[in-house]
């Protein structure tokens, strides 16, 4: 068993994120939806630590995001923090997919 610690980075990434945005702008917003989603980053991580065929949270977790913050993205054209948080997003949708696609390891 291996520990998902590319998911890990991702939940306190977007956790940070939305931490960050309250701060800095005062957004309740951004802290919620920062939280909420790294919190279901974090889990989706630990699923995959456990499982690593159990993608399914943190598959729609960062799909969500890529989402939506790739929408952000579009219409500010403002990298911080919409394009940031958008490419982390396809980062880890991309890293998902390897990892769905390879073989399982033979233990023996």
């Amino acid at each position: 068993m291996s520990v998902d610690w590319v998911g890990y980075s991702y939940a306190a990434l977007v956790a940070s994120g939305g931490v960050i945005g309250y701060v800095k702008a005062g957004s309740a917003t951004s802290l919620v939806a920062g939280l909420g989603f790294g919190g279901l980053a974090g889990f989706g991580a630990y699923q995959i630590s456990e499982e690593p065929k159990n993608v399914w949270v943190s598959l729609a977790t960062s799909g969500a995001l890529a989402g939506v913050m790739g929408k952000r993205f579009y219409g500010s054209r403002k990298f911080m923090p919409a394009g940031l948080m958008a490419g982390a997003s396809l980062l880890m949708l991309g890293k998902l997919g390897v990892g769905m696609l390879q073989k399982p390891q033979q233990s023996g």
